[in-house]
């Protein structure tokens, strides 16, 4: 399959002859023949969204496939307008799952690693270095951290239990992890 030349156009058939005959018979060829006209038009749409030239083609493919049914369930006033927006909406789906996969270090996502789930060797330290962090927290922090993570209270429950406002809480909890994570670095270290 060669992309960048021009296929020659079967016979004279119309794009809506080719579109009924598919309808009636199901034949991929006839499908295939229509598809042909326009698959430079869907690549260059490709290109320009996945901005590669190999899953460009491989969209090109996929798009194929998806036309097998949609062009039986769609009514198509105009081929090209319509395979034009196909292949815009298969690109920006395929754009949006790899943002849905993107990879992320574990060590980014997980918290207090070390000291959350800390050896059974060291477990009892730990804990320990813990509570003496908690205890040197402000009285904000220290409240909203209890709430929070031992008391297993939503940022409304602790809002309504202390009085604070939704953003105080929040700013609470963030800070008071912030300043959790020196405290028990600094005494690991």
């Amino acid at each position: 399959m060669n992309l960048f030349i021009k296929p020659k156009k079967p016979g004279k058939s119309t794009d809506e002859e080719l579109l009924s005959d598919y309808r009636a018979s199901g034949d991929l060829t006839v499908l295939g023949s229509l598809y042909e006209r326009y698959m430079p038009l869907v690549y260059g749409v490709c290109l320009k969204y996945l901005k590669d030239e190999e899953l460009a083609k491989d969209a090109v493919m996929g798009i194929f496939e998806e036309l097998v049914d949609k062009v039986k369930k769609h009514e198509i006033n105009q081929f090209r307008n319509w395979v034009y927006v196909l292949g815009r909406n298969y690109c920006l789906m395929q754009l949006r799952s790899g943002k849905k996969m993107e990879l992320v270090n574990l060590d980014e996502v997980m918290e207090f690693t070390p000291f959350l789930h800390p050896d059974d060797n060291n477990r009892e330290e730990a804990l320990k270095a813990l509570e003496n962090c908690i205890a040197g927290l402000t009285g904000g922090q220290k409240q909203s951290i209890d709430l929070f993570y031992l008391k297993e209270k939503c940022y409304k429950e602790i809002a309504d239990i202390t009085g604070y406002t939704l953003n105080e809480v929040k700013s609470y909890i963030q800070n008071g992890k912030r300043n959790l994570k020196i405290c028990l670095e600094r005494n690991s270290a």
